[in-house]
């Protein structure tokens, strides 16, 4: 059974054994993986604008800050990193003005569980992305980059289900209870 701890140190070996042999190029797999994932991230990042200008609670707005202070965090490494390497970046929308939620009419105005609900989306729509990446990146240093920034994610969403369950946000589809389980519940 593969160790964790030996993949983590033959990837750093490899990583500072290389010290003196130029980077491989980075191939288009790649290239592809990242331009999807900083073009993702920008749109989220407006959704995030959006639902800041909707929302009034203390801790959605809180959730919210922190969501945005880590898509900018990972474009800004992501776009420094694509510069670096050539890659053009992709065209993405403006950010949103602040607004007074008050002054949104209701029928438009996303609710806070509908907030949540779509951050939660974006999570794993995010933790996905970084998951495809790390396994289709064959430099050492793009592999590092994935999982820095699935790490973020998962950190982000330990906060978020917290919220969630403490507000009885998240969406829990229908309990399954087997032919023959004890204690069934008959409707």
């Amino acid at each position: 059974m593969p160790n964790p701890f030996e993949a983590v140190w033959n990837t750093l070996k490899i990583a500072l054994d290389n010290g003196d042999e130029p980077k491989s190029p980075i191939h288009v797999i790649e290239v592809g993986d990242l331009w999807k994932y900083l073009t993702m991230i920008e749109e989220f990042t407006r959704y995030d604008e959006i639902a800041l200008n909707t929302s009034s609670d203390d801790e959605v707005l809180e959730m919210l800050n922190d969501a945005i202070k880590l898509c900018e965090a990972q474009v800004k490494k992501l776009s420094q990193f694509m510069k670096k390497e050539g890659i053009p970046l992709p065209d993405v929308t403006s950010s949103k003005p602040n607004s007074d939620s008050k002054e949104i009419p209701l029928g438009v105005k996303l609710t806070d569980d509908e907030i949540t609900n779509g951050i939660a989306f974006k999570l794993v729509v995010c933790m996905q992305a970084c998951v495809k990446g790390q396994a289709d990146a064959i430099r050492n240093d793009v592999g590092l980059i994935w999982l820095q920034f699935y790490t973020d994610w998962v950190v982000f969403g330990t906060t978020l289900k917290t919220l969630m369950r403490k507000r009885g946000w998240i969406k829990v589809p229908p309990y399954y209870y087997p032919p023959g389980f004890p204690n069934q519940k008959l409707k």
